[in-house]
């Protein structure tokens, strides 16, 4: 747990080669494809797209877990962008939402990159289109897709703008079960609040704080 806290900070502050060092590092004492996306995106980030592509690669075909699938899906298609093969990105994302399968956030989030790329495509309208069907999958608003469904529409929203309002009943009553995410969604995870005195922890925090001075 304590080297997965570090990976992920690291992570969440843009300091992508010591994630990735701590990512492959906790991937050789657990195995499994779970980490995958996260260590793609590693590679990616650090510019070094072939590496990221071999890495999805070896994702097992054979996966019973859709949502890890759609994870590499959305990192494969921003490599893909990012090398100038947007076309290909679109059809990999087109694709997976055709399938309509794995959880509803990822389903949101596979409408929504698609919303993206066909925006700097200059297709204004279709992106609108998908932008509100990965709303639709969002009820928790935890993609900004106000804000970026009002910025194709000309609209400036306030900075105190509450994207979502919960009902006052659902808050009492609880019904609602929270969705799990796992180390597939760590992508669009937000960064942990680190209060563990564990030394590992703190040589990361410093070797992230030295790397900025």
């Amino acid at each position: 747990m304590v080297r997965e806290a570090a990976a992920e900070t690291a992570y969440m502050a843009g300091h992508y080669d010591i994630a990735l060092r701590e990512f492959r590092a906790i991937r050789r004492m657990n195995g499994g494809d779970e980490l995958l996306p996260v260590l793609a995106d590693c590679e990616r980030a650090l510019g070094r797209h072939r590496e990221a592509l071999d890495l999805l690669a070896t994702l097992n075909p054979g996966t019973k877990k859709p949502g890890l699938r759609i994870e590499c899906i959305l990192v494969e298609a921003g490599v893909r962008n990012d090398l100038g093969q947007r076309g290909e990105a679109l059809r990999l994302l087109k694709a997976a939402i055709s399938h309509q399968v794995g959880p509803k956030f990822a389903q949101a989030r596979l409408r929504y990159a698609y919303a993206d790329l066909l925006e700097r495509e200059g297709r204004g309208d279709a992106a609108r289109e998908w932008f509100d069907s990965a709303a639709r999958l969002d009820p928790e608003g935890r993609l900004d897709v106000a804000e970026r469904i009002a910025t194709l529409d000309g609209v400036t929203l306030p900075e105190d703008f509450d994207l979502v309002s919960a009902p006052e009943e659902d808050l009492e009553t609880g019904d609602e079960k929270t969705e799990v995410v796992d180390m597939e969604d760590a992508i669009e995870t937000q960064a942990i609040n680190l209060v563990s005195p564990e030394e590992e922890i703190a040589e990361i925090l410093e070797e992230i704080d030295g790397s900025r001075e």
